[in-house]
């Protein structure tokens, strides 16, 4: 959830800036911001030192709105339409690579953009504005794709409950806004209790996840960070749920030779010389004072790894836990 303007107009605080700087401290050299938004993490890694920073979006609008500043840092900024999974044909030799995931809060903001359950708009939810929309999955896919995408994107329990309500209501009527499909996933679950997160709130996630096919860009983004790094460059990563956090921790892991024996009765395996050091041992969440300013940092997560001497290499997506879906959907 990289930096934006919030609807109250109060300047968004970017999730674990604080934490971040310090962890890759001194900053210096060439860093890549793989999820620009509205240049929040960007900006930080500019003023804390950074010769360069190559701030990469798949959302034209983040560089639009980044017009008003992006004149203040000259050629050291550097504004690339893309997306993070190919930021080794960006870049090479990098001195850091910065992700912080999910959807920023300048696309939750503008409700023409379909990614909020709280304000009416189309069901749009693509990040890039282009190629298939929330609505076309919703309206198409099967009831089994519906629910497996709710309940392994979404980790919705009661994704077969959703799943079967919305094939029902979209052959009365095409699903075409938000409210509406808040609606119909309102109408299967219970009333919500005091300080529970919305009704819609993993349905919307798992669907925004496969639209944006954010599972495999996320893969790809980490072959290609280990790719794209030099020997001493650093990897931060800020994840906002568990299934993004699993996939990050079982990466630096694997890349960092301690994912350990199978039981210990195995044989140690030999492992190939390790791509990463690991420079947080556990994960980094937010502290109070960061939690009183921005609420939504609450399920946020830092983790950060230091790339060796030792050549990139492949790694299988089920191996650091990717969730799999079968047939169309991605």
């Amino acid at each position: 959830m990289a930096g934006a303007q919030t609807s109250s107009d109060k300047p968004h605080i970017p999730v674990l800036l604080r934490p971040l700087l310090a962890a890759v401290a001194p900053v210096s050299g060439v860093w890549l911001d793989g999820t620009f938004g509205a240049g929040g993490y960007t900006r930080g890694l500019l003023e804390a030192g950074a010769e360069k920073v190559i701030g990469v979006d798949r959302d034209p609008l983040a560089f639009a709105m980044a017009a008003d500043w992006a004149g203040e840092y000259g050629d050291r900024l550097v504004m690339q339409q893309g997306v993070f999974s190919r930021m080794d044909e960006y870049a090479k030799n990098l001195d850091g690579v910065v992700l912080d995931l999910g959807v920023s809060s300048m696309q939750l903001d503008q409700a023409e953009r379909g990614f909020s359950f709280m304000k009416d708009g189309p069901l749009d939810m693509r990040m890039s504005q282009e190629g298939e929309s929330a609505a076309d999955l919703v309206n198409t896919a099967t009831e089994a794709q519906l629910a497996d995408i709710l309940f392994h994107f979404g980790e919705e329990r009661a994704s077969r409950r959703i799943a079967k309500a919305i094939v029902k209501a979209r052959a009365d009527e095409t699903i075409t806004t938000t409210l509406r499909l808040v609606e119909i996933i309102e109408s299967c679950l219970p009333r919500p209790k005091p300080g529970q997160s919305h009704p819609a709130t993993r349905s919307f996630q798992g669907l925004r996840i496969a639209v944006n096919a954010e599972y495999e860009e996320l893969f790809q983004g980490l072959m290609a960070a280990e790719r794209a790094l030099k020997h001493g460059g650093q990897l931060a990563v800020v994840t906002f749920h568990s299934i993004e956090d699993r996939m990050v921790k079982r990466f630096f892991q694997s890349r960092a030779g301690k994912t350990g024996r199978a039981n210990r009765y195995a044989p140690e395996m030999e492992q190939e010389k390790p791509q990463f050091t690991l420079k947080t041992r556990k994960a980094v969440g937010p502290d109070e004072q960061e939690l009183q300013e921005n609420p939504r940092a609450r399920s946020a997560k830092l983790r950060v790894a230091v790339r060796t001497d030792a050549p990139a290499g492949e790694i299988e997506a089920r191996a650091i836990g990717m969730p799999q879906l079968g047939g169309r959907a991605r």
